[in-house]
């Protein structure tokens, strides 16, 4: 006898790796203890909000300004706050973007699952420079749709342009772009994206459909180095900017986020007003009320990025005091090194045992490496340094 739909049998056994080791880090901590156990498995901030945060908090409860209200709202999310989402976005961009067309999302992914119902034909094809975020497959498949991997550049993780025009079928839907990258750190170049809007142009022509270009930036804020990162929608016709407020306010158990519609996009009203009904029709209604008055006094501040670069650098020198190759990521807050051994699931095995959680690469779609964050206290970071030494003696 079945209870579930088939689809879903299948997702259960192919759940995120991620949760599977945060849920083994819980196990670990209750048998020795929360000093004990290093766990770089998921990308759970544990910085507090900026202070900014906490005044809006109270500013709201004690009525201040304007009476405490959580009630609904328009399904886009309250004009205000959308206006001014909408400047920030246009100035990160460098394209006008209109408030008419930004809608307020539970998170970056209630606002891809909100894209994809919009626009997704079952059989549709979505393409993810991969490694990639692992969740992308799930939400593809919500709505029909088919995740089509293509391999970034072996030692670079710098986006494959041949490799992407070779994934560009008749039934191509959508491209996504996340840069910073998740697991990589990888932020891409204009060089890169202005080549891959040439190569999209050209597929648009020949297949005579619409590709969007879809940008996931949560991590906008986190690049280290200052290197340009340039506007995905002042490179591409068209273009979609999903963000959110998880990191950069370190509020991501509140699922803050947006969709921004490129007003290049020829019908960019009306994509818009398919994101809206989606937003209320699968049942997210709209973004939290109080997360929304946060975010309105909130939107010019972030968490201090110097922390994050300082726990960058004791990651690499843990990661090179073991032996590990990887690349510094220039952003995010992630390494995903390369195992010491091939096959990467004997090495996350090794590092277990020392009580070090980190993820298997093939669950990104790169096996052979493994994601490490840093979104973790400097001092975790530095003991756990000896045990990623040890896990990789036990695999050699």
């Amino acid at each position: 006898m079945r209870y579930l739909n088939e689809n879903m049998e299948k997702s259960l056994g192919n759940s995120s790796m991620i949760r599977r080791m945060f849920e083994a880090g819980i196990a670990l901590r209750k048998e020795f203890g929360d000093e004990n156990v290093y766990d770089f498995s998921l990308g759970n901030p544990d910085l507090p909000p900026p202070p900014q945060v906490k005044a809006a908090l109270e500013r709201i409860a004690s009525g201040a300004g304007r009476p405490f209200a959580i009630g609904y709202m328009p399904n886009a999310g309250y004009p205000q706050l959308r206006e001014s989402l909408a400047a920030k976005v246009s100035a990160e961009q460098c394209v006008n973007m209109a408030a008419r067309n930004l809608v307020v999302t539970c998170g970056a992914a209630g606002g891809i699952n909100v894209f994809f119902h919009a626009v997704l034909e079952p059989g549709d094809e979505v393409i993810a420079p991969s490694p990639y975020f692992v969740e992308y497959d799930f939400y593809a498949a919500n709505h029909g749709g088919v995740l089509i991997p293509a391999p970034t550049c072996e030692n670079t993780f710098a986006l494959d342009i041949g490799a992407i025009e070779r994934a560009i079928t008749p039934r191509t839907r959508a491209v996504i772009i996340n840069s910073p990258n998740n697991p990589t750190g990888v932020i891409y170049s204009r060089a890169e994206l202005d080549e891959l809007a040439q190569v999209i142009s050209a597929a648009e022509r020949r297949n005579n459909r619409a590709i969007y270009v879809i940008a996931d930036e949560p991590y906008r804020f986190l690049n280290f180095d200052g290197v340009e990162l340039p506007g995905v929608a002042s490179c591409f016709e068209n273009a979609v900017i999903i963000g959110s407020f998880s990191k950069n306010l370190s509020l991501a158990g509140e699922r803050l986020g947006y969709v921004a519609v490129s007003p290049k996009i020829a019908e960019a009203d009306k994509l818009t007003d398919a994101l809206i009904l989606c937003n209320r029709i699968l049942g997210f209604v709209n973004a939290p009320a109080l997360g929304q008055q946060i975010l309105s006094s909130c939107l010019d501040a972030q968490v201090d990025l110097e922390i994050y670069r300082d726990r960058r650098a004791a990651m690499a020198a843990a990661l090179s005091a073991a032996g590990i190759e990887f690349q510094m990521p220039k952003g995010a807050f992630y390494f995903f090194p390369k195992s010491p051994v091939p096959d990467e699931r004997v090495f996350v095995d090794a590092l277990l045992a020392e009580h070090v959680l980190a993820v298997p690469g093939r669950g990104f779609g790169r096996a052979g490496h493994v994601r490490m964050t840093f979104c973790v206290d400097r001092a975790v970071i530095d003991r756990a340094a000896p045990a990623i030494k040890r896990a990789v003696e036990r695999c050699r």
